[in-house]
């Protein structure tokens, strides 16, 4: 097992193969582990192929997955100004002031399409506001209806991030309320950030690609004892087989072609006549969610962030159908299919983006 993922893992984390995009030899070598035999790779974001659904859902097996707890890659937050963050400020001109080199060596982040990459989508899931920060389109100024914000989970209330600025509350498609069958604490007229977090190292192709939590799909194919030796001696190339899109989005209820999407589930909506997925931010920044902060940070650090500046409007029934989409995985994704927490926005002394991610 432990030759078998030092194998990969010189593959997937060797500069030349990263640097040349040269990806072939690195598949061959995940096809020789067991989840990678489930399937063929799958692509994400650009797959003119729709995901599984209820008429087609697989046979059940055992999961590929295990529990990235159970494998003790469940880590204690760090003190903060150690590892770059996120979620934070992608407006043009933004400078952060963290400076951190690996072994003498500078993190960069993925700037490629994650389909063109050895990654896959392991998971999706948002943020009840933004986490990132974008002036003008998503930030402080923002507005939005208040109910969700003052519910509360088990674990406590949940911090609202930033919001869009396109709510209006005298037009009926912000207001009118919206009968959600599989998406669970939803509201229309709410800014909401959905990420999708893909790994060289998740269970590409097969039935058990996606995966809730997502740590688990993220670290499918690895051990503590590999992981801890690639941190030790190649850290700086993590952001090349990890890394996370997010883009921001107002629900409403409005069926209309222009709001309506038929495949959120695998991945940022790309879409040059709407400039969805058009003016981007790159970053090496960390996980995030409530849990941490600007005092506790994360340390799953660094990897890319893939981050659209501009917040768009999507149908109500185009989220509920990505949540029926996420309940027909044959991995429980149901601790997905609601609005997760948004942590506070990243401060300057912990990040390192360059002109906000330009």
């Amino acid at each position: 097992m432990k030759q078998h993922q030092t194998k990969i893992l010189t593959l997937l984390f060797s500069p030349l193969l990263l640097s040349s995009g040269n990806f072939a030899n690195a598949e061959r070598v995940l096809k020789g582990s067991k989840s990678y035999k489930k399937g063929i790779k799958a692509k994400s974001a650009k797959s003119s192929k729709s995901s599984i659904t209820c008429e087609d859902k697989p046979l059940l097996s055992e999961n590929v997955c295990d529990s990235y707890v159970t494998k003790s890659l469940s880590f204690p937050n760090i003190e903060c100004k150690d590892l770059p963050q996120s979620a934070t400020n992608v407006t043009d001109g933004f400078y952060g002031d963290l400076i951190k080199t690996y072994n003498g060596k500078v993190a960069y982040p993925e700037t490629k399409s994650f389909s063109d990459t050895a990654m896959c989508a392991v998971n999706v899931h948002w943020h009840l506001g933004t986490e990132h920060l974008s002036a003008g389109q998503y930030d402080e100024n923002g507005t939005g209806p208040s109910e969700v914000g003052e519910r509360r989970l088990a674990a406590g209330k949940i911090h609202e991030g930033a919001q869009c600025s396109l709510y209006d509350e005298t037009v009926e498609k912000f207001t009118k309320k919206y009968d959600w069958k599989y998406c669970t604490g939803m509201e229309v007229g709410q800014t909401y950030e959905v990420h999708w977090p893909h790994s060289a190292l998740g269970a590409c192709g097969s039935q058990w690609q996606y995966q809730t939590p997502f740590k688990t799909g993220v670290l499918c194919n690895i051990d503590l004892d590999g992981l801890m030796g690639f941190l030790t001696t190649q850290r700086e190339n993590l952001p090349l087989v990890v890394g996370v899109q997010a883009q921001v989005f107002t629900i409403v209820n409005d069926d209309s072609e222009e709001y309506t999407f038929p495949n959120l589930f695998d991945g940022m909506i790309v879409d040059d006549t709407k400039q969805m997925g058009v003016d981007m931010a790159y970053y090496v920044g960390s996980t995030t969610g409530q849990k941490v902060s600007n005092t506790e940070c994360s340390p799953y650090s660094p990897i890319t962030w893939q981050v659209d500046r501009t917040c768009h409007q999507i149908s109500a029934k185009s989220f509920d159908n990505m949540c029926q989409t996420m309940l027909n995985q044959a991995a429980d994704m149901s601790g997905d299919v609601y609005a997760h927490g948004s942590r506070e926005m990243v401060d300057a002394a912990n990040t390192g983006i360059v002109d906000g991610g330009s």
